[in-house]
């Protein structure tokens, strides 16, 4: 295909503000038109949630014409990276899917248990549902004027090798970058850990108690491919995750030691 021919949806959970979005879209236009739909404000955290008690405001926010002879379409959602996903294949993709659905660059890591909290890759499974090889970005760091350079000097490959080998079908993605120096890409498994201490207990100024969350990770992983691992030894990490989420031996085990049959 010609750059002219393939469309790119792009999503986040970092609002359409971001940084990271904004690189990922003017890497992308390279290769296709994007049309970038994605919350108006911040839903970190969102995993896959929906809106479904309050009304949804979908707002054009830009349109760009590239260098490459494709175009940056810009939309903002009041709802979830999820809602953004359904809101532009109801709107813009009802005739025809995007050939990828790209999520992030998100900042902060999604590595590990995160990956099932995030509302990055909630996009990109809901991508994933609807058909659309999808693959969610994401950068170890919070800051919000991160440094991509690094990246782009290999998310371009990444994206390549996606495009000439997509996820099989009920399978997506999951990147992780480092945020010093790159020392190569690696396939991963999801670490094991999980977040422990995970609020603060306080008082406000009335004497009202309250929690604010936080917490610490705790690392159970023993296996060195772990993502979260490999990340911290300076690793793109790449994890394939289903969306069926059926623990098919566990089914099968469980089905003979129950015994249930009549």
């Amino acid at each position: 295909m010609t750059p002219s021919q393939l469309e790119f949806l792009v999503t986040n959970d970092d609002s359409y503000l971001s940084k990271g979005i904004k690189t990922v879209s003017e890497l992308l236009s390279k290769y296709g038109n994007v049309t970038v739909v994605a919350p108006k404000e911040v839903q970190s955290g969102m995993s896959a949630a929906l809106t479904l008690t309050r009304p949804l405001r979908l707002k054009k926010e830009s349109y760009t014409d590239t260098k490459y002879g494709t175009h940056i379409k810009v939309y903002s959602f009041t709802g979830t990276p999820a809602d953004c996903v359904k809101i532009a294949m109801n709107e813009f993709f009802l005739e025809s899917k995007p050939n990828f659905l790209v999520s992030g660059i998100n900042h902060g890591s999604n590595a590990s248990v995160a990956s099932v909290y995030s509302g990055t890759l909630g996009a990109t499974a809901e991508g994933t549902i609807y058909g659309v090889p999808s693959i969610g970005l994401s950068i170890d760091t919070h800051d919000p004027d991160a440094d991509f350079s690094d990246i782009l000097n290999y998310l371009p490959q990444i994206m390549e090798k996606m495009m000439a080998h997509p996820p099989a079908p009920g399978v997506y993605l999951n990147v992780n970058f480092p945020s010093g120096k790159i020392k190569g890409i690696r396939f991963a498994k999801q670490g094991d850990g999980m977040w422990i201490k995970e609020f603060d207990k306080r008082t406000d100024p009335h004497g009202n108690v309250y929690y604010w969350m936080t917490g610490h990770f705790h690392d159970t992983e023993t296996n060195p491919s772990g993502d979260h691992k490999l990340l911290a030894e300076g690793y793109i990490t790449i994890v394939p995750h289903n969306v069926d989420s059926t623990n098919y031996a566990e089914m099968e085990r469980l089905d003979r030691d129950w015994d249930l049959s009549d």
